[in-house]
C-alpha cells in the first residue's frame, strides 16, 4: 500500500518529523507555502502524496513529483493510492500514518479532508493527531483558489500559461526518449519522443512552445501532443522538435517544459503544407510571436 522514498540523508523514521498532508498531485503555490512553514520547524520534511486521485489521474508521475519535491527540500515522500484509502475512517488513516512516522507536527491546509467520504477535517485531525496540528489558510490568485483542480482545469483547456502561474515551477513531462517511426527525421524535423504515462493526467492535444534541456543546455522547443492526423494516425503521442540540437538522444531521459499553446493539431494536404507549418511554429518560438 506505501510507497515510500527517502529524499535525503536527514530522515529518519525513527526520529520526529514534520508530516505534510495534502493529495500533492505535485507542487502547487498554496503547496509552496506549507512547505515554506514545514522547513521553518528544523525538522525533516515528510510529504504525503495521494496515488491515482478521484479522476485516477495525477498532474505528474510519481518520479516527477519525486524531483519537484527533491527541489523544494522535501526529506521523504510517501504515497498512498486512493483507490486502497478511500474506504478507511479517518481514525484509520491516521493510525496508519503514526505506524509509519513519528509526526511531531502535522501541517495541512484548511481544506484537506480525509478518511471515508471525506469525512475527516482539520478540526478531526486535531482531535486524533497526539499531535501538534497546524492549518494554513488557503491561497487565491485573483480571487480563486489555488487548487489542484484549478490546475487539472488549465491542462485539460491546454492553458499551460495558466497552470504555471499557480504551480511552483512550469508544468513539465519528464521522460526516456524512445524509437518511434522516425518521420521527422524525413522531413528535417527530428524529434524525441517521450511516452505520455497513463497515469498522467492528460494535456488538451495541439502545439506547444517548449524549452528542453540537454547536456547542460537549455534548448527551444516545439512540442505535439496527440494524434498524427496527416499520416492517418490516431495514436496520441509526444514529439519534441529540440531548436539547434543535434546528437542522438535514445535512451535519454529528458523534461520537457512547457511554456504556451500555440495552436490545434490538424490535418495537411501536403507534407510541404506540414513542414511549412513547423517553421511558422519554430519561427514563432524564436521571435516569441
Amino acid at each position: 500500500m506505501l510507497k515510500t522514498v527517502v529524499l535525503s540523508e536527514k530522515f529518519n523514521r525513527e526520529k520526529p518529523c514534520v508530516l505534510l498532508l495534502g493529495g500533492f498531485d505535485g507542487m502547487h503555490k498554496g503547496h509552496l507555502r506549507l512547505m515554506e512553514r514545514a522547513k521553518n520547524e528544523g525538522l525533516p520534511v515528510v510529504i504525503l502524496t495521494i496515488g491515482g486521485g478521484k479522476d485516477g489521474k495525477n498532474l505528474f508521475t510519481f518520479s516527477e513529483r519525486e524531483e519537484i519535491f527533491s527541489s523544494l527540500g522535501a526529506d521523504c515522500v510517501f504515497e498512498l493510492p486512493f483507490s486502497e484509502i478511500c474506504h478507511l475512517s479517518p481514525q484509520e488513516f491516521i493510525s496508519l500514518l503514526r505506524s509509519e512516522f513519528i509526526p511531531a507536527l502535522f501541517i495541512c491546509g484548511e481544506d484537506f479532508r480525509f478518511g471515508n467520504g471525506a469525512s475527516g477535517t482539520p478540526e478531526t485531525l486535531k482531535e486524533l493527531a497526539c499531535s501538534r496540528v497546524e492549518v494554513e489558510k488557503l491561497l487565491s490568485i485573483d480571487g480563486e483558489k489555488v487548487s489542484t483542480s484549478s490546475v487539472k482545469s488549465c491542462i485539460a483547456a491546454g492553458d499551460v500559461e495558466g497552470a504555471n502561474v499557480l504551480l511552483s515551477e512550469r508544468y513539465f513531462l519528464k521522460g526516456e526518449v524512445v524509437k518511434d517511426r522516425g518521420v521527422g527525421r524525413t522531413l528535417a524535423f527530428p524529434t524525441a519522443n517521450i511516452p505520455w504515462h497513463k497515469d498522467k493526467f492528460p494535456l488538451k492535444e495541439g502545439v506547444y512552445e517548449t524549452s528542453v534541456f540537454v547536456d547542460g543546455k537549455t534548448y527551444r522547443a516545439i512540442t505535439t501532443y496527440g494524434a498524427r492526423p496527416t499520416f492517418l494516425n490516431e495514436v496520441k503521442t509526444t514529439e519534441t522538435y529540440i531548436d539547434g540540437f543535434s546528437g542522438e538522444l535514445y535512451g535519454k531521459t529528458l523534461k520537457v517544459v512547457f511554456v504556451r499553446r500555440l495552436r490545434d493539431v490538424k490535418k495537411f494536404g501536403s507534407i510541404d503544407e506540414l513542414k511549412a507549418q513547423l517553421n511558422e511554429d519554430i519561427r514563432r518560438v524564436r521571435t516569441h510571436d
